[in-house]
């Protein structure tokens, strides 16, 4: 909901004004506009004075005292006041399913949803301050400098973000520069350390309070939220919102890290770091997104900033149209099936482009960038195009995109390899326990014995599970029976469960025999409560297959969730091709953007390297000026530093770092 604010009109008028003065009101209302005030004056210096009729006298409801309040600052020229509570008043209206908090005209709101709406207007009011602080990124040239070497799509990025002295000629591999970040992601898993990391510095504060993405998803799960390591996540992510006044944060169980953080925040052109080796994930929409340990993500939470030695890129060209059924993660898997893990890819950044890319929707896009990561690349990126943009326009909050710079590689751009992938040969296929590489087409696997199927994990796309229950319901039509095992979904986020309950496909999930659980990583990391079995085989449609990533001791082979659904029947390995026959289509096409999409030509730009960044930001933000700083404890001298040393051999994934029973598989010679 967008409430429209016209310019120039009185608030109030004075028979409305007096009209509200007799009528009951609302001592919370009263409250949160007395807050309102006191917050605009000491935060912001604003007075409105007679713009504004005494709380007393002016009560209704929270939606209708932002209303007011808007237009009140659009009249006294204070515009950045006046957005931000137009974006607090879009959320605190909207539906919790979308973060929200569901606040509705001539209903009294609970005492929670009074204190959440004071503690958004006091942290969207502490991002103005923050953001006026940032240095500028968005500045661009139309066509390149003269003298500029061509660049590919991830050093024009990098360049965009360079901070100091901007190379006349642009970067190439092997340049170490520093960089400003536009966005920084965690975990509540990944937050704990980060947090050991951030009082060891002395808690210095953060840099944007509305550019850190931090989400419950890892660990927490309702079923085991008593249990006192379990909830200890949840207090240490609890703190950091409010300690930080985070005003993106929506809790434990709203989403996966990267699904809604791609969906409706990071967008064309942005840096993006994240503690979590599936960062990579926001390269579907054109942005350089990467991946970091704990204590380097950490450091450019506190400071904006980081430092890089630029990477080789590698560029994949994909051509042809892909068969009917056939998604991103298909594409992803013959990727892995042909060039292999850990070789081409190595610690690169891995750059799609060419004419297929008309056929892939950005939820594909998502799951091939998201799996770039056991492809062994630093990261996977898309040159944002008309479907990019499509997308982006379509998101429900207007400050989440208007920050968008399209750039492309220039074609004689120099990469350490240039590959083609044909889309049309991407044929259905399962990447074998325990190595994500070991691709075998579907058929070779048919008829394998399963004890559970699991549909969901961060690569598992709203329009992967749109598609495996358009499978499951000619499954049911046909009368196929259902055998005994286990079957488990899990959707992304609230949102894509939102939209799976307008399409009435819950429904369908049920009736074939799956259970649902909340939006997490589930049996991807087998950390909490939803976990397979020693010695059970599952067949999953998470990202990895590593020994026990789906719990200790159990196997798990990694498809598509359309493999997943036309095995659930039976419970063995089943080609999803006579499902395919009979899927509904049309239902599809109409769901899926791509069905409706009209071309919209894209102005690409250059990064400008001619512009200078302002001065380097204050790292202690106006959001956390109650942070301890100790002076004594930062300049501490050890004079002995003991530890166990860790072999980890070449290309690691996070899962041989982090304290889990998985072990990753290592690299083949």
């Amino acid at each position: 909901m967008v409430t429209t604010v016209e310019i120039g009109k009185p608030v109030l008028s004075p028979e409305e004004g007096g009209q509200l003065a007799q009528a009951v009101s609302d001592p919370g209302v009263i409250e949160f506009e007395t807050r309102l005030q006191n917050l605009l004056s000491q935060t912001r210096k604003v007075q409105l004075g007679d713009l504004i009729l005494d709380p007393a006298k002016s009560a209704d409801s929270i939606p209708t005292t932002l209303t007011r309040y808007i237009s009140a600052l659009i009249q006294a020229d204070r515009p950045a006041e006046a957005e931000t509570l137009q974006q607090v008043h879009d959320k605190v209206v909207d539906n919790p399913n979308f973060g929200g908090l569901g606040l509705v005209e001539g209903v009294k709101a609970t005492a929670h949803q009074h204190s959440e709406a004071i503690f958004l207007v006091e942290a969207w009011l502490d991002a103005i301050t923050s953001r006026e602080r940032e240095r500028e990124y968005l500045s661009f040239l139309k066509t390149p400098a003269t003298g500029t070497k061509p660049m590919t799509l991830a050093e024009k990025i990098f360049a965009q973000h360079v901070i100091g002295e901007r190379p006349p000629h642009g970067l190439k591999a092997g340049d170490v520069v520093r960089v400003g970040v536009d966005w920084i992601l965690a975990s509540e898993l990944s937050w704990q350390g980060m947090a050991r990391t951030y009082k060891e510095l002395g808690s210095p504060g953060i840099w944007r309070n509305d550019r850190f993405w931090l989400a419950g998803d890892h660990v927490y799960h309702p079923a085991v939220a008593s249990n006192p390591k379990i909830k200890a996540f949840l207090d240490a992510a609890e703190k950091a919102k409010n300690e930080f006044k985070l005003t993106e944060y929506q809790g434990m169980n709203y989403t996966i890290m990267h699904t809604e953080f791609v969906r409706e925040r990071v967008e064309p052109g942005m840096l993006a770091i994240g503690s979590d080796s599936h960062t990579c994930s926001g390269g579907a929409v054109g942005s350089l997104s990467l991946g970091l340990g704990t204590a380097d993500v950490m450091m450019a939470l506190a400071l904006g900033e980081t430092w890089f030695r630029i990477p080789e890129s590698i560029s994949i060209e994909l051509i042809g149209e892909p068969q009917t059924g056939m998604t991103g993660k298909d594409v992803i898997l013959h990727i892995l099936g042909e060039l292999k893990r850990n070789t081409v890819a190595a610690e690169r950044i891995v750059e799609f482009r060419g004419e297929g890319l008309q056929y892939l929707s950005c939820d594909a896009r998502f799951a091939i960038c998201n799996m770039c990561t056991e492809f062994g690349a630093i990261s996977g990126i898309f040159v944002p195009d008309s479907i990019t943009y499509n997308y982006i326009t379509r998101r429900r909050r207007k400050a989440n995109r208007q920050n968008s710079l399209y750039f492309r590689p220039d074609a004689n751009a120099e990469y350490s390899g240039e590959y083609t992938i044909d889309l049309s040969k991407v044929e259905a296929s399962v990447a074998v326990y325990p190595n994500p590489d070991d691709v075998v087409p579907v058929s070779e696997k048919a008829g394998l014995k399963l004890d559970g199927v699991f549909i969901g994990a961060c690569t598992t796309t709203e329009e992967e599970l749109v598609l495996a229950a358009l499978v499951l319901k000619v499954g049911l039509e046909k009368g196929l029976p259902i055998a005994k095992g286990k079957r488990h979904y899990v959707p992304g986020s609230l949102p894509v469960l939102e939209k799976l309950k307008e399409l009435k496909l819950l429904e369908v999930y049920e009736a074939a025999g799956f259970t649902r659980g909340p939006p997490g990583c589930s049996f991807c990391v087998g950390l909490s409560a939803e976990k397979a079995s020693e010695g059970e085989a599952w067949l999953s449609s998470q990202n990895r297959n590593f020994q026990n990533r789906m719990g200790k001791g159990a196997f798990g082979h990694v498809t598509t969730a359309i493999i997943c659904a036309a095995s659930s029947f039976s419970l063995t390995i089943t080609s999803p091709a006579e499902f395919l026959k009979d899927i509904d289509m049309e239902f599809f096409r109409r769901y899926s953007p791509l069905g409706v999409m009209e071309y919209t030509p894209i102005d690409y730009v250059e990064p400008d390297l001619t512009s200078k960044p302002g001065p380097p930001i204050e790292t202690t933000t106006a959001a956390v000026t109650n942070a301890n700083v100790s002076n004594e404890g930062s300049q501490k001298q050890v004079d002995k530093i003991s530890s166990k040393v860790v072999i980890l051999g070449d290309f690691i994934d996070t899962d041989a770092v982090c304290s889990t029973t998985c072990k990753a598989a290592r690299a083949k010679d």
